[in-house]
C-alpha cells in the first residue's frame, strides 16, 4: 500500500473535511488533546512556583555563607525552568502539528516517566477522573508516536490484544498460541488473526501486564499495536518505552473485561503508520 493510500485511509477514519477542503479533528480527540494541554498548563505553573520557593527561601540564608549564591541558585532553577517550559512548549507544538519538532523523539519519554504521574496528581485534585486523564495520555502518545516518521518490517510488527476479546464462553485456550483458534466468528479474534496474516505481523493475547511484559520480552518488536481498556494501555505503554507503542482502546457493550470488541480499521490504521512499504 502506498502512503498516498495510507494517508487517505487515514484521514477517513480519524478526520473529517470542514468547509473549503480544510481538515478538522473530530470532537472527542479534540477534547482529549484540551485535557491533556490544560493539565501540561497547570503542572507547568506549579513547577514554576515551587522553584520560586525553593530559591527564596535559602536565599535568606544563603547570602549569610556567601553573597553570590542567590544569584547561582536563582540562575540553576532558571535554567532548569526554561528546559521544561520549551520542552512543554514543543510538546504542545508536536502534538497539533502532527510532525516531528525538534526533540519529538524525547518528549514522550519526558511524558510517560515525569508529565502523567504528575498530571495525574493534579487532575484527581481538581476533579478529572483518572480514565479522563489516562484516555488523554494515550490519545496524546499515539500523537507523539504518529509524528515520528520511523517504518518498521512487518515482521518486528507485533499485535497485543486483551483475552477479554475472546467469546466468554470459549473453551478453547488461545493465551499460550493465539492460533488454537477455531475461527468460528463468535468473536474479534478471527478477523484479527486474518488481518495479521494479510500483512504478515505477529499476534498474541495477553491475559494481563505480567504475560504481556513476557511476550514483549519473547517476541522483541520494534513496535506495537496494542488493545486494552485505558487502564491496561495506560501500564502497557509505560512499561513497554522506548518501544512505540499505538494505543486503541477496546469496545465494551458488556462493560469491562467480558466480550469486549475492537475496530479493526482502527487496528489496521495503525498498523499501516508502521509499516515499511
Amino acid at each position: 500500500m502506498n502512503s498516498s493510500s495510507v494517508m487517505r485511509f487515514r484521514r477517513g477514519r480519524r478526520w473529517g473535511e470542514g468547509l473549503e477542503g480544510k481538515v478538522v479533528l473530530r470532537g472527542e480527540e479534540r477534547q482529549q488533546r484540551g485535557i491533556f494541554v490544560e493539565l501540561l498548563i497547570l503542572t507547568c505553573l506549579i513547577l514554576l512556583v515551587v522553584s520560586f520557593i525553593l530559591w527564596y527561601i535559602p536565599y535568606l540564608g544563603l547570602s549569610n555563607i556567601h553573597p553570590k549564591l542567590p544569584l547561582i541558585l536563582a540562575i540553576v532553577l532558571g535554567v532548569a525552568l526554561l528546559l521544561i517550559l520549551c520542552g512543554a512548549v514543543s510538546l504542545v507544538i508536536t502534538i497539533y502539528w502532527g510532525r516531528e519538532f525538534f526533540i519529538s523523539r524525547r518528549l514522550r519519554g519526558i511524558v510517560i516517566e515525569v508529565l502523567f504521574p504528575l498530571m495525574v496528581f493534579w487532575g484527581r485534585i481538581i476533579g478529572i477522573s483518572r480514565e479522563r486523564i489516562q484516555q488523554s495520555f494515550i490519545e496524546i502518545n499515539n500523537q507523539l508516536v504518529h509524528s515520528n516518521s520511523r517504518k518498521t518490517k512487518p515482521a518486528r510488527l507485533l499485535i497485543l490484544l486483551p483475552q477479554c476479546i475472546q467469546d466468554f464462553d470459549c473453551d478453547i485456550k488461545i493465551t499460550g498460541d493465539i492460533q488454537n483458534c477455531k475461527r468460528c466468528g463468535k468473536c474479534g479474534i478471527k478477523d484479527l488473526l486474518e488481518l495479521a496474516e494479510q500483512y504478515k505481523v505477529k499476534i498474541a493475547v495477553a491475559t494481563g501486564g505480567t504475560l504481556a511484559r513476557r511476550i514483549v520480552v519473547k517476541m522483541r518488536p520494534q513496535a506495537i499495536v496494542a488493545v486494552a481498556c485505558e487502564l491496561d494501555l495506560t501500564s502497557g505503554i509505560r512499561d513497554t518505552y522506548p518501544i512505540p507503542v499505538i494505543g486503541v482502546l477496546n469496545q465494551r457493550p458488556n462493560g469491562p473485561c467480558y466480550n469486549t470488541s475492537v475496530d479493526i480499521a482502527e487496528v489496521k490504521e495503525a498498523l499501516f503508520h508502521f509499516m515499511e512499504g
